[in-house]
């Protein structure tokens, strides 16, 4: 099986000359010179296997493309190697963009990726330590609360959920950790709850520790987990493989979305991800498409400025690009 390293913001600028990377393109896919290779920065996480999955199908090939994808920690480190021109493509939470759009980087939203569910168990959750006491989304107030990335979707969801459950969101200590690192740092005392998506909701849950709240569906039910980024610059530049890129990721989407081959995703985390058959055969799967849903990603950006998280809106006019 192959282990992923998480990319850093160090890291993030010099990522096509690390060796640090996991490339999902098959023998042939590599060799062929009539394929444009492409690079895309994505988490090490069970979200990622439609991207896998749909690579090894052979998907991207279909479209004259031949994909590496390389580990990023969230959207946002992996945006400095966007903008260098290290990658192409980056799928990560919309905050990244949000942040480069009010800095007018030039990166842009061209698809979405997956999203959370609108009712029912939801992909993402924030779980406590069985010796916290945390029970509900209150008692998080005044507790350290790790995020994968601070200032992003993770801690703005968490604080809407905590105030709506009666609360104070301003108490909650929110530390960055890792996803992989969750586990150990729960077990340690370090932190009293984290938030995570699959697989480690399920891992946590079986070892005993506390589901707390799913503070997407809690707050925006159906929100983007995963949004897919480009630069404007590569836009303005090469519309035909922002094009092809494009409808290859709608079609993957489509073929991960499909029950038919709910099988082969499973695969795919298997394939990449150092989890236990059992585990991957059972974590719960977000709803993949490609469509942009604004209105949520608006609601989202406007809890972020009730909370102080950004200190404006984004021009979505400017950052949503969905051709």
């Amino acid at each position: 099986m192959k282990k992923v390293t998480a990319l850093g913001l160090a890291a993030a600028a010099a990522v096509a000359l690390t060796g640090c990377t996991d490339s999902d393109a098959t023998p042939a896919v590599q060799a062929s010179g009539e394929l444009r290779q492409v690079r895309v920065a994505a988490l090490p996480i069970t979200e990622t296997a439609a991207l896998w999955g749909g690579i090894k199908a052979g998907l991207f090939a279909k479209h004259g493309l031949a994909v590496e994808v390389l580990p990023a920690q969230g959207g946002a480190q992996a945006i400095p190697a966007l903008l260098n021109g290290d990658i192409e493509f980056a799928i990560g939470q919309p905050f990244g963009a949000f942040r480069a759009d009010l800095q007018d980087l030039g990166v842009v939203l061209i698809g979405n990726y997956a999203s959370s569910y609108a009712d029912g168990a939801d992909i993402n959750a924030v779980v406590a330590s069985a010796t916290s006491g945390i029970a509900r989304p209150a008692q998080l107030a005044g507790r350290r609360v790790s995020v994968n990335s601070l200032g992003a979707a993770g801690d703005v969801t968490i604080m809407a959920a905590v105030e709506k459950d009666g609360g104070d969101p301003t108490t909650i200590k929110f530390v960055e950790v890792a996803f992989p690192d969750v586990p150990a740092q729960l077990a340690a005392g370090n932190i009293d709850a984290a938030w995570v998506p699959e697989p480690f909701v399920t891992q946590l849950r079986g070892r005993g520790d506390t589901f707390v709240v799913a503070p997407y569906q809690a707050t925006v039910p159906g929100l983007a987990t995963l949004t897919t980024l480009a630069s404007k610059k590569s836009m303005d530049a090469d519309r035909e493989l922002i094009a092809d890129f494009s409808a290859a990721m709608k079609e993957t989407l489509l073929w991960a979305q499909d029950p038919a081959n709910e099988a082969a995703v499973r695969q795919a985390i298997k394939d990449n991800l150092e989890l236990p058959p059992p585990v991957a055969d059972s974590v719960k799967l977000p709803t993949f498409g490609w469509e942009i849903d604004r209105a949520t990603l608006e609601t989202l950006a406007t809890l972020a400025t009730k909370y102080r998280v950004l200190d404006r809106q984004p021009d979505f006019g400017r950052l949503v690009q969905q051709q």
